[in-house]
């Protein structure tokens, strides 16, 4: 013995309804479009240029500021050092050549000794120069690629995305990859 009971209701709402506004959702009035500064790489180069540091302040990249400091004021101390350190030993040779014996270096070290002494501390410091030189140019390409990659375009309307998915039909779980483009 079954019965089965149909009923209908004339109402256009229920209790459990949830109403919602008539006006249509338009998704694209929040979106906020930046326009593309493509003087803005150059600038930051150029501040970069000026004083290290100063382009990666300018596209607000705060925390490379020290980095770029301090490996420029290493590559400016370690020249420093060995210029000092090239000046001494050739000094030191310059008195032997002179005819005096008082040197800082004299019974410890020999003439040829400070001629290698001299070459080495003279390779070291045109090397600390050249790194010098080449992490300011490295400051100055970092700020310009980075003032580049600022305005590359990674909102919402362009994403490329995993998505996992259940399959009622077959009883199994799709993968795959989602592809968004809205204009």
């Amino acid at each position: 013995m079954f019965s089965v009971l149909y009923s209908f209701s004339q109402k256009e709402k229920d209790s459990t309804s949830i109403a919602l506004d008539q006006s249509p959702i338009i998704a694209n009035k929040t979106l906020v479009k930046k326009e593309i500064d493509p003087l803005r790489p150059s600038k930051a180069a150029f501040y970069s240029t000026i004083l290290p540091g100063l382009g990666q302040a300018y596209n607000k990249r705060y925390w490379k500021i020290p980095i770029v400091w301090g490996a420029i004021g290493a590559g400016v101390y370690f020249y420093v050092r060995n210029d000092k350190q090239f000046d001494r030993y050739r000094d030191a040779y310059k008195s032997r050549l002179a005819g005096f014996k008082d040197d800082e270096f004299y019974g410890l070290i020999s003439d040829d000794g400070l001629i290698r002494a001299q070459e080495q501390f003279r390779r070291n410091k045109e090397m600390s120069l050249l790194i010098t030189f080449g992490l300011y140019a490295l400051n100055i390409i970092d700020a310009n690629v980075d003032a580049h990659l600022l305005q590359f375009n990674v909102d919402e309307n362009l994403s490329l995305s995993p998505h996992y998915q259940y399959n009622e039909m077959e009883n199994t779980s799709d993968l795959g990859l989602t592809l968004n483009f809205k204009f």
